[in-house]
């Protein structure tokens, strides 16, 4: 079996006339180490099925399979568990909380996962100085540019050594400069970290550089 894998994934979404279908008959099957693209015009649902993907939200039938898991038939806190161990997450928007420095942002998984701060915060320190943030640990995110909050956000989102990362179009509010040295940023920790990566991606060159682009169009995946 796939890593990750995907079968007949149906979603909708209610609406005053009637529910709206998002994503119908999804198929994916993505193997351990790979990294997938997703790309489709905005609007299309790239969101919602990383979302789903995640367990981040329900689903209307089909399988989610993680890992061997099936994640939508776990309980509310088992899949809490399950996301906190097992999968990252970035976000276009990094949803740092702004009263806290860079490195108690990147500890927030660790304090979730119940990990000892003797334990965690080397652990996130280290991370953050990867991402080329040593000199930033103490900022708090108001005080960084949309690149750096991006590569606080990344460590954070592999702070508890997950398995599975899902990004969201990551670099969609960079400009083009910024957005190329995060799209090698992420290829790198892919590799360091020997991720299983699914990206949701406007930019042709970050989906370039995955192994596999699928492109979501009309609630299915397809070939791109």
């Amino acid at each position: 079996m796939s890593f990750l894998s995907v079968t007949d994934l149906r979603k909708s979404y209610p609406t005053p006339n009637g529910p709206v279908e998002v994503l119908r008959d999804i198929e994916l099957h993505v193997e351990e180490g790979e990294m997938v693209a997703i790309v489709g015009a905005s609007g299309v649902g790239k969101s919602t099925l990383l979302h789903v993907l995640g367990g981040l939200d329900g689903l209307d039938g089909g399988v989610v399979m993680v890992d061997g898991v099936g994640l939508h038939g776990l309980s509310d806190a088992g899949r809490v568990a399950f996301r906190n161990q097992r999968v990252g997450f970035v976000f276009q928007f990094h949803h740092l909380l702004p009263e806290f420095s860079a490195l108690e942002n990147v500890e927030m998984p660790l304090r979730i996962g119940r990990v000892s701060l003797a334990e965690g915060r080397p652990r996130a320190q280290a991370l953050l100085e990867r991402v080329g943030l040593a000199h930033r640990i103490t900022h708090r995110p108001g005080t960084l540019s949309g690149g750096e909050q991006q590569r606080v956000a990344i460590a954070r989102a592999l702070v508890m050594r997950p398995a599975l990362l899902l990004a969201d179009e990551p670099t969609g509010n960079l400009d083009e400069h910024t957005a190329a040295s995060l799209h090698s940023l992420l290829r790198e920790m892919h590799a360091e970290h020997r991720l299983t990566s699914v990206i949701a991606t406007h930019n042709s060159r970050l989906a370039e550089a995955c192994d596999r682009v699928l492109r979501l169009e009309e609630g299915q995946l397809l070939p791109a």
